[in-house]
């Protein structure tokens, strides 16, 4: 599903942890001291609340690395070039949380190599970062001159939340708080300390870079750590876990209650025809719904269609193309209440409204943490019971995980930045759910102007979930922009008016301009 889908404590306090041999040999350039040129454990400080267990310390060699492909995901490109770095590795756990988390630090070697910043990762999924051999954030970090760091959040899996249950049934609170948000403050606080060690000079300038969980995480660290980065670049988030999560449960009631199954390839007839319809609305003829909030068009106009499917031919009925319309519309109660927002016309069906087959982020949040049942089956969901589950996720763990307090002032007062993409053909996060967020910080500080000073949101048309070229029919960012235009915004006070983008075939190459434009 590509880059998967992933926050709450108060401000802690440093505590020294941990007293391990420092790194030696530190060499002298102009004068002064640089870094340790041996990949040593050093001593190590954390928050309040937080113990270190152990430090390891793993030399890595530089060069060209290639990554293995999946299959139905996007291949990584190689990385060429890297520089030798040390792998700090340090293990920490929670007094009462009965959690081991690991936190990974990636260090270039030769103080050179290093531009003096500190890139925090997140993950995807329910897993909380990339710490693997072949971690492709952290490589690409140290490629890029930063010291990059990653946290497991003490679950090492990035699709099944079992570790959601305790073994008397319970929800795992302590793992549930890593996940959602202590983890990546932990990072935050350890990440630039251990850097500070390694190269006997402090972190100029600190960084998050995520999507999808990791644009989650980053939000939750400008909400409840506002000191933590000076720059948070979070796209296609996460945010409003519990209703976004629920809401792509919706299909499969919809399809019950409607008495449908739908084939992908007759639901993609319905987005080819809504694309065809609403293509022009921006004056430009390109296969890509621009705005799809300006598309109208209704899907009962398929109704009497044929349509070609392996070989047979399927007549569109009336029934169908309620569901389509009801998927679009988004969620709402039996009396009409709107619960969330839906798929945006344009967008791939094939993940969120496949019948008969939920996906599985929901499905387990659905089953390991809403209803604390292994066994819960969303694809028997009805109106109904697909209102008492939204209802019950909110309840539950709106103060946890929700991530959706507009007030921003602390983030904003210390200089902070936020720069978020979301693509407008998101096939797993409803895209309204971030611009719905966006409308509610504006509110809260009195008007678009003064959030733009420290909050810029870019809608990327025809973009699919964290953009990739496999369901995206209009350009991407290119590659690196983004980061680079938040680091000239927090280092050199230059916000972006636009993000440069280009096509998937490379022939087409623009500039999108930034929410509400």
């Amino acid at each position: 599903m590509k880059q998967r889908l992933m926050i709450l404590t108060a401000a802690a306090v440093p505590l020294a942890a941990s007293l391990l041999p420092v790194a030696v040999n530190a060499a002298t350039r102009d004068g002064g001291p640089t870094a340790a040129t041996t990949c040593t454990a050093v001593p190590v400080t954390t928050p309040s609340g937080t113990r270190v267990v152990s430090v390891a310390a793993t030399s890595r060699a530089g060069g060209d690395f290639t990554f293995p492909s999946t299959p139905g995901l996007p291949q990584n490109p190689p990385i060429t070039a890297v520089p030798d770095w040390c792998d700090i590795s340090v293990v920490v756990t929670h007094p009462g949380a009965n959690d081991t988390v690991t936190i990974k630090i990636s260090l270039p070697q030769d103080a050179k190599d290093w531009n003096g910043r500190l890139q925090a990762t997140g993950g995807s999924g329910y897993s909380a970062g990339d710490l693997s051999e072949l971690s492709v954030p952290l490589i690409s970090a140290v490629k890029g001159g930063y010291v990059g760091a990653a946290t497991d959040a003490g679950v090492t899996t990035g699709l099944d939340a079992s570790w959601g249950l305790t073994a008397d049934g319970k929800t795992n609170i302590g793992l549930l708080t890593n996940f959602a948000s202590r983890s990546v403050h932990d990072m935050a606080v350890i990440g630039k300390d251990v850097a500070k060690r390694f190269y006997r000079r402090a972190v100029t300038y600190s960084y998050f870079t995520g999507c999808s969980t990791g644009g989650r995480q980053g939000y939750a660290e400008a909400q409840n750590h506002p000191t933590d980065f000076q720059g948070v670049l979070a796209n296609a988030p996460a945010i409003e876990w519990n209703r976004f999560e629920i809401a792509t449960l919706w299909s499969q009631a919809v399809y019950n209650e409607e008495k449908v199954a739908p084939s992908q390839c007759e639901l993609a007839a319905f987005n080819t025809a809504a694309v065809a319809a609403c293509d022009t609305l921006d004056g430009v003829r390109d296969g890509v719904i621009d705005n799809p909030q300006d598309c109208t068009w209704d899907a009962r106009r398929l109704v009497g269609r044929k349509v070609a499917c392996e070989g047979k031919e399927i007549t569109i009925t009336r029934a169908v193309a309620d569901a389509v319309n009801k998927i679009w519309a988004g969620p709402v109660s039996p009396i009409g209440k709107k619960l969330w927002y839906g798929q945006n016309k344009g967008s791939a069906f094939s993940f969120i409204a496949n019948p008969g087959a939920p996906f599985q982020v929901p499905d387990q949040w659905a089953k390991y943490f809403v209803t604390k049942d292994p066994s819960f089956d969303s694809t028997k969901l009805t109106y109904q019971t697909f209102t008492r589950l939204f209802t019950s996720a909110t309840r539950q763990y709106d103060d946890i995980i929700g991530n959706n307090d507009p007030n921003l002032s602390a983030f904003a007062k210390a200089g902070g930045k936020l720069l978020t993409w979301h693509g407008q053909s998101d096939q797993l996060i409803p895209t309204q759910g971030t611009v719905d967020y966006r409308k509610h910080v504006n509110a809260f500080f009195g008007g678009n102007r003064r959030v733009d000073d420290f909050y810029r949101l870019f809608l990327l048309p025809g973009v699919d979930h964290c953009g990739t070229p496999l369901f995206s029919t209009g350009p991407l960012v290119n590659p690196g922009a983004d980061l680079d235009a938040l680091v000239n915004w927090v280092e050199k006070g230059k916000a972006p008016a636009t993000l440069p983008v280009t096509s998937v075939d490379g022939k087409v190459t623009g500039n999108i301009p930034r929410y509400p434009r």
